[in-house]
């Protein structure tokens, strides 16, 4: 930029071609001595004032304005007007100071800095306008989709109440039919069995008057009088057919029992499994890029996420017993008389929950004997053989913290690392299932981190134990009693049954 070409005549009176002596504006802009402008005006004697440099005329007489902060636009060390900006030193000077201490620095008029400032300014002031208008948009957006979300969640409330209310409707009326059918199947047997039960008695009756007069007959001393009596018996009737009578055990309605009762497993199955979906499609509802929720760092705080967890029978290896709720696993001498299920491990002494785990939850597990392998896994886990593909932490599809006594391994898709820390028979088990975030504790009085894994789950996940030789047992621990055992809608759906088998 050009240097300032100063002159003494940019600071002085045009009238009295001396320095500005209590200088004022005139509406035009320039500037004169109070005492000079006034007089000159004086002396044109007209009524029509003007500017003695542009010639503008104004009517009325203009009132006289002083320089706006004229103190503290003066210079302290020469009394003169600082209409002078110094750039290299950043402060406004005046004439004399820039023939003096300020000789050969880059200075320009203080009307040009401002300028060149306020242009600057201005370009700050559009930017954070337009950042506004930007932020308002973004605002309005989120009201309108707050609103969206907030309409779409009571519709699917709505309607999803509708539907479980369906199906609560649907299982009340297949009970009652089974009510019905268990009723009138009674009334036509007891009906059966009464008209059986009065022919009996009857012919218990009969027998019992033939009986004593056969004792009469034979008990009369006269001979010719019973051989007279003799031909005169009637003969017996034909016996009451009783063939049906205790061939078989008397079970009578427990086989429909068995069949309600297998019935509502298989409802369990089913909505442990529709939970589980519901539960991942929910989670995934994600409006705003938020920021993760940190990891508790106290075992009270691990506890809020508490889940309480079953394991589910139909999955248990056929070395193995469940016990105290199916909250504990025991590796047994013998196989068990399990029936057949495509979701049970044939070969692999392992079971997994019956709940599936998605969201922020924590669960705790302790185990008895030389050691455990705590696990989790998506349920199309590999069931049959003894392949990798069904062994937890031997594949993609599970994660496996092996426990020992003296030392631990993190296990996952046959890729294992040795991990060291403190041996207690408590391990706590945090998931993050939308932030991918699985890690193991080791519980006493503190929560010692043993391994974290960051990963991204695209299923949701089951907890199991696999128990090998040497190991006792295994069980989840029990939660506090405040967190749900079960979505409520299948413990309604479960009652339900309950009450009515």
């Amino acid at each position: 930029m050009a240097y300032l070409q100063l002159h003494p005549e940019s600071f002085s009176c045009s009238i009295c071609l001396d320095i500005l002596k209590d200088p004022v504006t005139i509406p035009c802009g320039h500037s004169y001595c109070m005492d000079c402008i006034k007089t000159h005006w004086d002396e044109e004697k007209k009524r029509i004032c003007s500017c003695p440099q542009c010639r503008q005329a104004f009517t009325p007489r203009p009132l006289l304005v002083k320089r706006r902060k004229l103190k503290a636009n003066i210079c302290s060390l020469h009394s003169e007007v600082m209409k002078i900006f110094c750039r290299t030193d950043q402060q406004s000077i005046c004439y004399v100071c820039s023939l003096d201490e300020h000789k050969g620095h880059e200075t320009v008029s203080a009307v040009a800095e401002r300028s060149e400032r306020q242009r600057a300014l201005e370009v700050s002031r559009l930017q954070i306008q337009q950042r506004i208008q930007d932020r308002e948009k973004e605002v309005n957006v989120l009201e309108l989709e707050v609103r969206a979300m907030s309409f779409s969640a009571d519709k699917a409330v709505e309607d999803s109440e509708k539907m479980f209310t369906e199906l609560i409707r649907l299982i009340q009326k297949r009970s009652s039919d089974v009510k019905r059918q268990i009723r009138s199947q009674q009334e036509t047997e007891v009906s059966r069995v009464k008209e059986l039960q009065e022919k009996l008695e009857q012919e218990i009756a009969e027998l019992k008057k033939k009986d004593a007069e056969l004792k009469q007959l034979i008990d009369t001393e006269d001979h010719n009088l019973f051989l007279h009596n003799h031909p005169l018996l009637s003969p017996l009737r034909q016996p009451t057919d009783s063939s049906s009578i205790n061939i078989r055990p008397l079970r009578y309605f427990e086989d429909v029992k068995a069949a309600v009762s297998e019935t509502r497993n298989k409802l369990q199955d089913i909505l442990s499994e529709t939970w589980s979906n519901f539960s991942l499609i929910v989670t995934q509802v994600d409006v705003l890029l938020s920021v993760p929720k940190p990891e508790p760092t106290t075992r009270a705080g691990f506890l809020n996420y508490s889940r309480a967890i079953t394991l589910n029978p139909n999955t248990a290896n056929k070395w193995l017993v469940l016990s105290e709720g199916n909250r504990k696993a025991t590796l047994m001498n013998q196989q068990q008389s399990y029936s057949n299920h495509p979701h049970r491990f044939t070969a692999w002494s392992q079971v997994l929950s019956r709940e599936s785990l998605t969201g922020r939850c924590y669960w705790e597990v302790e185990w008895i004997g030389i050691g455990s392998h705590i696990a989790v896994a998506y349920k199309n886990i590999g069931r049959a053989g003894w392949g990798d593909e069904c062994k937890f932490g031997r594949n993609e599809k599970s994660w496996a913290l092996s426990c020992h006594e003296k030392a631990y391994e993190f296990w996952h898709n046959n890729s294992y690392t040795s991990i060291s820390g403190p041996h207690f028979s408590k391990i706590g088990v945090y998931l993050d299932h939308s932030a991918g975030i699985l890690s193991f504790y080791s519980v006493s009085e503190t929560m010692t981190l043993l391994h974290r894994v960051h990963t991204k789950f695209s299923q949701p996940l089951y907890a199991g134990f696999w128990l090998f030789s040497g190991v006792k047992t295994t069980k989840f621990c029990e939660p506090p009693p405040a967190f749900p055992l079960f979505p409520f809608f299948l413990d309604t759906l479960v009652l339900v049954l309950e009450n009515n088998c």
